[in-house]
């Protein structure tokens, strides 16, 4: 149990990060960096290792889904929307997850879920109630002449997380067939990369380093230290820092700990432990980009840990079994 805390622990911090970043460079042209230097490391080290490369051509059309759901929609649509959501609570809607993952994992995977574990499921989702229908950072948007509680940018992070829990059931099923983390990462990062640096360079406009205060929930988080190490160079040193920073966190420490992880237990429960991340990401942003966190955010918090816990303890069991 304490990986899987220490693995969204260190999830919750790219949220962060990410939020901060977007003060100074367009989201689609960093997701397009980040990928392509990630999978580019990873790349270089299986070279190093000797260890298999292509996939085999029976197994195309699953890579080809990896790449354009598990990086490509899910990283582009979540830090577009990332530019007007909080930190904290885009991490909330990702933990709707657990639900699409089940729904996947029953249909592709034959994980079904027992009474408990629904009730557990069902809990979470009451959890996330309180915070998910307050009023949107960005404001309002009318549907059909009405105002509705929930924002376009979180209709899309609802996609991107719709598209994230499909990509990580293919993640598992390429796991059966015998390929490596590393591997799938490394093809679905670099195809990623480059089909986000396509869409990049056609619908992003120029010039995609910038200053976007307007987004920023404080004034340009280590802007002011940079200045004073590198000059003019300062907001290139943080773009480049924080782009380290996520792809050794995320691309490489999370993914293959994730993939680690999955052969020890279901989908559906490392998807369900994904409630602890926004406790994480809450903290961290009220730290760093001193984001606030109201009183419905700590009635999410209780019941969703109610839930969690039922989840748990069955999942316990049939691993107990299990072995």
């Amino acid at each position: 149990m304490f990986l899987i805390l220490l693995l969204y622990m260190i999830l919750a911090s790219t949220f962060t990060m990410g939020k901060a970043v977007l003060c100074y460079i367009s989201p689609i042209f960093f997701i397009a960096l980040r990928m392509l230097v990630g999978g580019g490391l990873l790349y270089a080290y299986l070279i190093v290792r000797k260890q298999r490369i292509l996939p085999k051509r029976a197994d195309l059309l699953d890579f080809l889904q990896i790449i354009a759901f598990h990086i490509y929609c899910a990283y582009i649509f979540e830090f577009w929307a990332l530019q007007y959501v909080s930190s904290s609570k885009t991490a909330l809607i990702y933990n709707i997850s657990p639900f699409v993952t089940a729904l996947f994992a029953s249909f592709m995977l034959r994980e079904y879920l027992t009474k408990n574990k629904l009730i557990g499921l069902i809990i979470g989702l009451i959890g996330i109630v309180p915070w998910i229908i307050t009023k949107s950072e960005c404001g309002y948007f009318t549907l059909a002449g009405r105002e509705n509680l929930i924002s376009l940018p979180e209709i899309i992070l609802i996609v991107a997380v719709i598209s994230s829990a499909y990509g990580w059931i293919i993640f598992k099923r390429l796991m059966h067939k015998g390929y490596s983390p590393l591997m799938i990462n490394t093809i679905g990062m670099l195809g990623g990369g480059l089909c986000a640096l396509m869409t990049s360079l056609l619908f992003e406009k120029s010039p995609r380093l910038l200053s976007n205060l307007s987004t920023c929930p404080v004034n340009m988080p280590g802007l002011q230290l940079f200045t004073s190490w590198f000059g003019s160079n300062a907001q290139i040193a943080l773009i480049a820092v924080y782009m380290l920073l996520m792809i050794l966190i995320s691309n490489i420490i999370f993914y293959n700990l994730y993939g680690l992880l999955l052969q020890r237990y279901s989908a559906t429960f490392l998807s369900f432990a994904g409630f602890t991340c926004p406790l994480f990401a809450a903290l961290f942003g009220w730290l760093y980009l001193g984001e606030s966190v109201g009183w419905n955010f700590f009635i999410s918090a209780a019941i969703i840990s109610c839930g969690l816990l039922i989840f748990y303890q069955e999942e316990l069991k049939l691993y107990t079994i299990k072995k």
